[in-house]
Order: C-alpha cells, then sequence, then structure tokens
C-alpha cells in the first residue's frame, strides 16, 4: 500500500497543478476572427472596382443635366405656371438614360477605355455596370420630378419607365453592331422623331395638348405598357446574344 500512493499522487497531479502560462485563446475566435478579416479583404476590393467601373458614368456634365431637366420641369411649372410641363419632361425622360450611357463609355468618356476593355471586366459586364449606374441616377429622379408636376391630360410620372428601359436596352443591343454613339443617335433621336414630329404636324391648337395626346397613346394602359415590356425583354435577350461582339466595341 506504501507503494501505491505515489503512483497516485502522480496520476492526480495533471489534474490539481494548472497548466502554467497564460491560457490560449478558443480555437473558434480565432476562426471567427479570421473569417471577418477574410471577407472584409475579400468585399472591399470587388467594391472598389465597382465604383471605378461606374466612374465615367456619374462623373462630367451628364449628371448636372439630369439634374437641370428635373429641377427646371418643376421650376417652370411651379414657379413659371407652365402646365404642359409634364407632357415635356415625359417626352424627354426616356431619352435621357440613352444619352447616360453614351457619354459614359468610349474613349471619350474614360481615358482608360482602351485598358479597361480588355481587362476581364470588361466588355459587356463594364457596358452593363455604367448603365446600371445611369439608370440609378436617372430614374428615380426624372420620376420624382414628374409627380411634382400637373397632369395636364399626361400619363402618369412613372409611365416612362418601361419605355426608357427598352429603348436603353435597345441602344446596347444596336451597338453590337453600330457602336454605342450612333445606336443612341438612333434610338433616342428615333423617339423624338416619333413623338415630337406627330405633335407638331398634328392639326388642332395647342402643342401641349397635342403631345399629351400622342404621349398617352405610347404610354398610357396596359396594351401600351405590355408592348414596351415585350419590347424590353426582346431587346434583352438580342443584348444576351450578342454578348460576344462588346470585346470589339468601340476599338475601331
Amino acid at each position: 500500500m506504501p507503494e501505491a500512493a505515489p503512483a497516485q499522487v502522480r496520476n492526480t497531479m495533471p489534474e490539481a497543478v494548472p497548466a502554467s502560462g497564460p491560457t490560449p485563446a478558443p480555437a473558434v475566435s480565432d476562426a471567427r476572427l479570421w473569417s471577418s478579416g477574410t471577407a472584409l479583404r475579400s468585399w472591399w476590393p470587388a467594391l472598389v472596382r465597382v465604383l471605378w467601373a461606374a466612374g465615367p458614368a456619374v462623373r462630367g456634365a451628364w449628371p448636372p443635366a439630369v439634374l437641370f431637366v428635373a429641377v427646371g420641369a418643376v421650376a417652370l411649372a411651379h414657379a413659371g405656371g407652365f402646365d404642359g410641363a409634364r407632357p415635356l419632361l415625359l417626352a424627354v425622360a426616356p431619352v435621357v438614360p440613352v444619352a447616360g450611357v453614351a457619354l459614359s463609355y468610349g474613349a471619350h468618356a474614360d481615358p482608360l477605355h482602351e485598358i479597361a476593355a480588355a481587362t476581364p471586366s470588361g466588355g459587356l459586364r463594364l457596358v452593363l455596370t455604367r448603365t446600371t449606374a445611369v439608370l440609378t441616377v436617372s430614374l428615380p429622379l426624372l420620376t420624382l420630378a414628374g409627380l411634382l408636376l400637373p397632369a395636364s391630360g399626361a400619363p402618369g410620372a412613372a409611365a416612362w419607365l418601361l419605355p426608357g428601359l427598352a429603348l436603353t436596352l435597345a441602344s446596347l443591343a444596336l451597338a453590337s453592331y453600330v457602336g454605342c454613339r450612333a445606336a443612341t443617335a438612333v434610338t433616342g433621336g428615333g423617339w423624338l422623331c416619333a413623338v415630337v414630329v406627330p405633335a407638331l404636324t398634328a392639326p388642332g391648337s395647342g402643342l401641349t395638348s397635342r403631345l399629351a395626346e400622342r404621349l398617352s397613346l405610347y404610354l398610357d394602359g396596359a396594351p401600351a405598357q405590355g408592348g414596351w415590356a415585350a419590347a424590353t425583354a426582346l431587346c434583352a435577350a438580342l443584348l444576351a446574344a450578342r454578348r460576344p461582339a462588346y470585346g470589339r466595341l468601340e476599338q475601331r
């Protein structure tokens, strides 16, 4: 029995005597910290790349021009007493994002365009990034301005959203054939001619009322909006089919 006592003491010592030195932090906390740091390191460069890619779309003369159109329409209606401000705004609003796309993509908009277009993020991805930035600025601003204007027989303030999106996608799809600036000139100019020319040449008095009637024909009601929705889907499908052509866009 006396010989068994030292063995019992040796067996109980590791449990009774605590280990010297600082207690290490749990492995779960280290893993959590490493995971959050890795997520931050991977998220930050992606955000920087997106902001850099969208940069030409939110600088230069185009954003002040959009603000001028929106504020000018509201001032014309409320300070100038002009009741036809909403028809004029609805006639111009669909071509505003189209013009923004034309002014945000190409060597004329970005000194580093050739380098950016040659990167894996170039081509259609770069075009869509800048188009999204253009739409993010123009859609809410112009729609809010339309809500602040008297109706004057024109369609609702949001009636131009689907036409504006359809014209923008049509411009991008056509750009794969003729280039960005030519495509936006064709679609934007075609819309203005389709709206303004009949209003100018139609018989009757009051240009504003004739313009409101023309806009109601193009924008108001389920058939018109359904047609614009179908055109949007068709242009999106054509855009996806023409994706390889965007590797050569604006390089000729």
